[in-house]
């Protein structure tokens, strides 16, 4: 990847990583349909009038049928299965198994003909960097529970982050990536809407709870989708998914520093092993 990749690529990790911390405010006073709703709300607030400024709208409704297969895949299989999935096992255990998207992404990659995905520099960084994630969660956080239920949960909403960024690498490569997400979040929105007007809070929340909001629909709602599309079009979906590694790592690594949790063997060694996997499986193959 060129450096103007690298940077989208760490600056994604990052922005992904903080929902993490900003959901452990908001859960404290918030359920989890007002959060969503409300988080994607914002997004769409914010996408799509800038999408309408870029006359990319109306392209995007003409194609509304895979807006709203995004809309489902990205946003609401994954969100519902994640969120009922993390009452029955660790986070640490459903933030490992969200990072095999990766490996989802490669294979549905290959299936599309990208043979390039099992390179062995590429499927050997790819590997380098799931051990590297699995030592910064720490076996120790995900040993304890064991659901194979909510295992199959989390890893189909895995491949249903994968699948639905391929949908839209190959069904919409043309529509402006603002406008896909601003109506698939607009669309998110609405669905989750009754849940949320059903379990409304009674009393308005603190001001910390919407500052994290806030910032939660802007900063990795909003802001994270434009570049991570960006990304999506210059290195293709295996690649691109690859930053499901960096946003587990930075999310633990922001626990350390903010929330000062433990700081361990297995993050002091996992996280280099992420940046080195992430670098050979992000690297650009030669073929002759």
């Amino acid at each position: 990847m060129s450096r103007k990749n690298w940077a989208l690529f760490i600056t994604i990790g990052l922005l992904w990583g903080i929902p993490y911390l900003l959901l452990k405010v908001s859960v404290a006073e918030l359920s989890v349909p007002v959060i969503v709703c409300s988080r994607t709300f914002i997004g769409a607030l914010i996408l799509i009038p800038l999408a309408i400024h870029q006359k990319g709208l109306l392209p995007a409704l003409k194609k509304f049928h895979y807006v709203l297969l995004y809309a489902v895949l990205e946003m609401f299989v994954p969100w519902m299965l994640i969120t009922s999935a993390e009452q029955k096992i660790s986070s640490g255990l459903a933030g490992l198994l969200v990072a095999t998207v990766p490996i989802w992404a490669s294979i549905l990659a290959s299936l599309k003909g990208d043979k390039t995905v099992w390179h062995s520099k590429r499927l050997g960084g790819m590997i380098v960097g799931f051990i590297g994630v699995l030592l910064v969660v720490g076996i120790e956080s995900i040993k304890s529970q064991v659901n194979p239920i909510a295992i199959c949960m989390i890893l189909i909403a895995a491949l249903s982050y994968a699948t639905a960024v391929m949908t839209v690498t190959t069904k919409i490569p043309e529509i402006n990536p603002t406008a896909i997400n601003g109506l698939a979040m607009a669309a998110t929105s609405l669905f989750y809407l009754p849940f949320a007007l059903a379990s409304l809070p009674h009393h308005l929340p603190s001001m910390k709870v919407i500052a994290a909001q806030g910032a939660l629909g802007l900063l990795p709602t909003a802001l994270a989708f434009i570049l991570f599309f960006e990304l999506l079009r210059e290195v293709g979906s295996a690649r691109a998914s690859m930053v499901t590694y960096l946003n587990t790592a930075f999310a633990v690594v922001l626990g350390v520093f903010i929330l000062g949790e433990p700081l361990t063997i297995g993050i002091l060694i996992g996280l280099p092993l992420v940046l080195i996997g992430s670098y050979f499986a992000g690297r650009k193959l030669v073929t002759q």
